[in-house]
């Protein structure tokens, strides 16, 4: 047999089995997420964009629970000092806030009578980092370089989808849920999450479900990566009903996300 004829062979060995693996994908992200019991430790993962996409992602996450979601990543392209500096920002919040419910918990027990056990800064607010990719594509560059460039934030996303997290004592893996509202950075992160799926890597099962929430500027037409993102992401959601009607049901309809 020729090396082509090989190829061929090789080739038409796989192609079922990597249809069978899609389809199984697929119908496990039509599944209903599992059940976890209450206070699991919980790792979301939060694709943020220049400018727009970031002031909308903190929109959209401003009831956020740290109760819940326990370890929060921020994946922000190089350079993107605005998105970095808004995180920290968020969190310096989020903190904020679990303390004063820590307190206002305290209080409430002594007047009962009861006693108030100490928690560390981890278990009542949980922790978060901010992780940084090499951009996909900068301004004006070369379509030619740009495969390069992409393959460069590709393995850095999959460093980061791989690691555990650098400021949290709870090894956590694999993110639990990935949201993002458009950068471009998520059809990369997204794209790595999958492939990690694809390949059934111990630790994947039941992890990285993604959600993807258009942005509220789109009112008739999806934006670029929303239309690469439509039919992989587990949950697509748009802000405007009659941008869900001219989809024919492919996205959910579920109101304004963001908070104005």
């Amino acid at each position: 047999m020729t090396l082509l004829g090989l190829s061929i062979t090789i080739l038409l060995l796989f192609i079922p089995l990597i249809s069978l693996r899609l389809l199984a994908l697929i119908r496990s992200s039509n599944a209903r997420p599992i059940g976890r019991p209450p206070g699991t430790p919980t790792r979301l993962l939060i694709v943020l964009g220049s400018g727009g996409h970031t002031a909308e992602m903190f929109s959209l996450l401003h009831h956020l629970d740290t109760s819940k979601y326990t370890h929060r990543s921020y994946v922000v392209s190089s350079g993107d000092d605005f998105s970095a500096s808004k995180a920290t920002e968020f969190e310096r919040g989020l903190y904020d806030l679990a303390r004063s419910k820590a307190s206002a918990e305290k209080k409430a027990l002594k007047q009962q009578g009861k006693e108030a056990h100490g928690r560390t800064k981890e278990e009542m607010y949980g922790s978060y980092d901010i992780e940084v990719v090499p951009r996909a594509r900068k301004i004006f560059q070369s379509i030619w370089t740009t495969p390069f460039s992409s393959m460069q934030c590709l393995i850095a996303c999959f460093r980061i989808l791989m690691s555990t997290s650098r400021t949290s004592e709870v090894h956590m893996g694999y993110p639990d849920l990935i949201i993002s509202n458009g950068p471009a950075t998520a059809v990369i992160v997204i794209l790595a999450s999958m492939i990690l799926r694809f390949l059934g890597l111990p630790g994947t099962t039941g992890k990285m479900r993604t959600i993807y929430v258009e942005s509220w500027a789109r009112v008739r037409r999806l934006s670029l990566s929303g239309k690469i993102l439509l039919r992989i992401v587990d949950r697509f959601l748009v802000q405007w009903e009659r941008l869900a009607k001219e989809l024919n049901g492919k996205a959910e309809y579920i109101g304004v996300l963001v908070a104005h």
